[in-house]
């Protein structure tokens, strides 16, 4: 297959952050900021119409753990980088471990001391929502108007944290301690607002971004 006619693909998934661990990492400042959760899933249609084959997805993974998790370099960025290449300026994170459970492709991913793994860490310990997703090159085999299949030259590249993910409902949710939101959460969390766990004031997700940038200065 021509690699020249390969694309950059952008794919997100729902990330439910393990609540006990994202707790932990809040409470002990001086521990690595772990989190984890859903990266991808095989063999079903998402939300840009296209299906990545289990086979396919499964080798890349494995691939991806013996050549970048198995020697420390598993970076993500911050963001949806437009590069098949991750930049080092711009790493935020390090998916440290990953694993299989049925069709989902679960990860435990280190947030680093970068200066936007500071931002990350902020974002998460404000209850700020946010989405994880997987970058790639490949080609895509049109099935309908609606649906196209991974190519076999795919090749997966990282997993970047983002702020507006393309696929409906591919956020990593905060968590409260019985594990739901309140209804006056989802709909203020629809309204790009969630509740500042400083103040317990509901307020706008551009507001506490603003005011972390300008405590990291």
């Amino acid at each position: 297959m021509n690699t020249a006619n390969k694309k950059l693909l952008m794919e997100c998934i729902t990330f439910e952050a393990d609540p006990r661990m994202l707790r932990e990492s809040t409470d002990h400042p001086n521990q690595p900021f772990t989190v984890k959760g859903i990266l991808q899933r095989k063999g079903k249609k998402n939300q840009n119409g296209r299906i990545y084959p289990d086979e396919i997805l499964m080798r890349e993974a494995n691939k991806y753990a013996a050549t970048f998790i198995a020697d420390h370099r598993a970076m993500g960025e911050l963001d949806h980088p437009e590069s098949s290449v991750v930049n080092l300026k711009n790493v935020s994170h390090a998916v440290t471990e990953m694993h299989w459970q049925g069709d989902d492709l679960v990860g435990t991913v280190e947030v680093l001391t970068t200066p936007n793994g500071n931002i990350l860490r902020e974002l998460f310990r404000n209850g700020i929502k946010l989405g994880i997703s997987s970058r790639g090159l490949g080609t895509l085999k049109k099935i309908n108007e609606t649906s196209a299949v991974v190519g076999d030259d795919f090749e997966l590249i990282a997993f970047d944290f983002v702020s507006n993910p393309s696929t409906q409902g591919a956020f990593m949710q905060p968590v409260g301690p019985s594990g739901y939101f309140a209804e006056q959460g989802r709909q203020a969390l629809a309204e790009g607002m969630v509740q500042n766990p400083l103040t317990h004031r509901w307020e706008r997700t551009d507001d506490i971004v603003r005011n972390i940038l300008s405590e990291l200065g």
